[in-house]
C-alpha cells in the first residue's frame, strides 16, 4: 500500500514512510507533510485522489491500536525504512526504484500531458531555483495540482 501511495502522490519514500494520521484531511482530500519531514524544509500540501484516499482508508482499517503512523515499519510505532520500498521492488523482481516513479511522473507530465512544468515541479515539491521567480511565485497551485494528480492517478490505474 505504501508503494502504491507513493506512486500516486509522486512522493518520496521517506515522506510516505513517516506519514502520520494527523497529517491527513480526508474531508478536503489533502495530505500536509510538515516541513521537518520535507527535503526542502518546507511544508508540502498534496491533493489526494480517490485512489489515494482508498489506500488511506484501507490503512485505517488495518491500523494497530494507537500507532500514529499510517504505514508503520516492522517495529511498532517506527516508520518504514527508506529502503523498504526499494527492497519490495527488488523482491518483486522489478527493475525500478521507488524514486524512479517520481522521475517517471515528471517525464509523463512533460511528454504526455498539457499540464505546465511549474505545476509538476510544485507537485514534486521542488524548490524554484531562480530567486526572482521564487519571490513572485507565492501560490501553491493546489487546484491545478489536484487536476494533475487526478490525471496521473487515471494513467496509473490498470486498463
Amino acid at each position: 500500500m505504501a508503494l502504491e501511495f507513493a506512486i500516486l502522490c509522486a512522493s518520496r519514500s521517506g515522506e510516505v514512510g513517516g506519514a502520520r494520521w494527523e497529517e491527513f484531511d480526508l474531508e478536503n482530500c489533502l495530505w500536509t507533510v510538515p516541513k521537518k519531514r520535507m527535503k526542502a524544509n518546507r511544508e508540502h500540501v498534496i491533493p489526494l485522489t480517490p485512489s489515494a484516499i482508498r489506500i488511506i482508508e484501507r490503512a485505517a482499517a488495518l491500523k494497530l491500536g494507537d500507532c500514529p503512523l499510517v504505514f508503520p515499519g516492522a517495529k511498532r510505532n517506527t516508520p518504514l525504512s527508506d529502503m523498504t520500498l526499494t527492497k519490495l521492488l527488488r523482491e518483486m523482481k522489478e527493475p525500478y526504484t521507488a524514486h524512479g516513479f517520481r522521475s517517471a511522473f515528471r517525464d509523463w507530465v512533460s511528454e504526455e500531458t498539457e499540464h505546465h512544468g511549474e505545476v509538476a515541479e510544485a507537485a514534486l515539491a521542488h524548490v524554484v531555483k531562480d530567486k526572482t521567480e521564487a519571490a513572485y511565485r507565492r501560490g501553491n497551485l493546489l487546484e491545478k495540482r489536484r487536476l494533475l494528480m487526478n490525471d496521473w492517478s487515471a494513467f496509473c490505474e490498470p486498463r
